[in-house]
């Protein structure tokens, strides 16, 4: 299930109050939370140094260690994301017919045929429409506000066996529509908000159908995985193409047992991932519900002390853990944004401890670029356009590369708006340029783009008045 995330809105306070609510407001654009939520419109303005020499680790060489991709694919496939076991292994046995129904965007056949044809040519499965057969996923359009009436937070999700919403809704607590029953798949149905923005309908394609087809699990530790609920990865990665490759190996089938697969994904990962050594035992690394509970708690619908307060006992328990990855990163990043508003130096501190963090983590390149794309409107709004110009074409190549629109036109231009201020007419040209190539594909109207175009612009003012 793809957790909600809110669109963008205009900021409405004076350029001085306008940092905070600019911040929450790109993070929940950029980086889709589990929670919907509400930016502030009033919040006191900061004025900090964010120099740029920070000591940051450079990120390990490598490739996809067949070790962890085993670790990986036992947690991903025999638990669901509340932390339910699964009792054998499921999968779609023979190849894979996929169709639309409902109100279907101009845009989806094309994302469609992008995906599988990833998903033929990466991870070897035969999907595609109109192959006809017993398999089938349906992508079904339903209208936003009533899809979220139903199931208030998910902004995307697979459910097996039903025919349709009506059919879902009338047989959501049946036991055929339980992942935990299952002992092959033959029918899935993906229900998508039918307004969603290009890239949201991207992603939710990417993650819905990939869980369809292979692990119904997300894992926090994983930072280059899209089964991850920090919606950090927005289109599948190499990870999880093995994984995928693996699920349809010919050596596995449905029906086994945990043990059973284990048994055999040695081999599997050997030829498929011959670079990435053997298989060798890896100590337990889970990550305990409280956290789980913590961070949704955190990107809630509660008071802001009440989230503040969880996403600080997310980072507590990261620390207790010992942990120096993906998930204490994340828990930084939350903590950082809610703390914008009543302590904005511990913000700075959380957002730089975060970045570092991500650039030290291999796969986390996104993760690190939205940490970025946050101090860099910090700059912009406190008076330092050299530092948010640096920050921003720090951020832009990885935020390219995985193919986040929205964050890439966002740290456009914030770019355009520093260059401006720096009295670069050519640089900003250039970066406004870039902005709208990305931007009505990651905001999914022009209101929405005028709307981030307001908020940056918001954001440079109230530099100007720093100075």
């Amino acid at each position: 299930m793809r957790p909600t995330s809110s669109t963008p809105r205009a900021l409405h306070a004076a350029p001085r109050h306008a940092l905070v609510a600019f911040a929450l407001a790109v993070v929940l654009a950029a980086c889709a939370g589990p929670a919907p939520q509400t930016p502030p419109s009033r919040a006191g303005a900061v004025s900090a140094e964010l120099p740029l020499d920070t000591p940051v680790p450079t990120p390990r060489p490598g490739e996809l260690s067949n070790a962890a991709l085993a670790r990986d694919f036992r947690e991903l496939s025999f638990a669901l994301e509340t932390g339910r076991a699964l009792p054998v292994f499921t999968r779609f046995e023979g190849p894979v017919s996929i169709s639309f129904a409902g109100a279907v965007p101009a845009n989806a056949p094309a994302e469609l045929d992008r995906l599988t044809a990833r998903l033929r040519s990466e991870a070897g499965i035969a999907i595609g429409t109109g192959l006809g057969g017993a398999n089938r996923i349906t992508l079904e359009f339903v209208p936003k506000r009533v899809l979220q009436a139903e199931v208030p937070g998910a902004a995307c999700f697979v459910v097996p066996n039903v025919a349709g919403w009506d059919d879902y809704r009338a047989r959501r607590r049946d036991r055929a529509t339980d992942w935990a029953t299952q002992t092959v798949r033959r029918d899935a149905t993906v229900f998508i908000p039918a307004e969603a923005s290009p890239q949201e309908l991207r992603d939710c394609l990417h993650e819905e159908v990939s869980q369809a087809l292979g692990p119904l699990n997300d894992l926090y530790r994983l930072p280059d995985s899209i089964w991850n609920d920090d919606n950090f990865q927005a289109v599948l990665t190499r990870h999880d193409m093995l994984i995928l490759r693996a699920t349809y190996a010919p050596e596995l089938s449905s029906g086994m047992t945990e043990a059973e697969v284990v048994a055999r994904l040695p081999a599997v990962l050997a030829r498929i991932n011959p670079a990435g050594g053997a298989v060798t035992p890896l100590p337990a690394d889970p990550t305990p519900q409280r956290f789980s509970r913590a961070i949704d708690t955190a990107f809630g619908t509660g008071t802001p002390a009440r989230r503040k307060a969880a996403a600080a006992q997310a980072v507590a328990i990261a620390r207790a853990e010992g942990w120096n990855d993906s998930r204490t990163g994340f828990a930084l990043f939350a903590l950082g944004r809610l703390s914008l508003k009543d302590d904005p130096q511990g913000a700075l501190s959380a957002f730089r401890t975060a970045g570092a963090i991500f650039r030290a983590t291999p796969g986390a390149a996104v993760q690190a670029a939205h940490v970025d794309m946050q101090l860099a409107a910090l700059a912009l709004a406190s008076g330092q356009p050299g530092e948010a110009r640096a920050l921003s074409e720090r951020a832009l190549p990885p935020a390219r590369t995985a193919e986040n629109a929205a964050l890439t036109a966002t740290l456009s231009m914030i770019r355009a708006e520093a260059c401006e201020a720096l009295g670069d007419s050519a640089g900003a040209k250039a970066a406004w340029l870039d902005s709208q190539h990305w931007a009505r594909y990651g905001f999914g109207s022009d209101a929405a783009v005028r709307a981030r175009a307001t908020e940056v612009a918001a954001l440079a003012g109230a530099g100007a008045q720093v100075n």
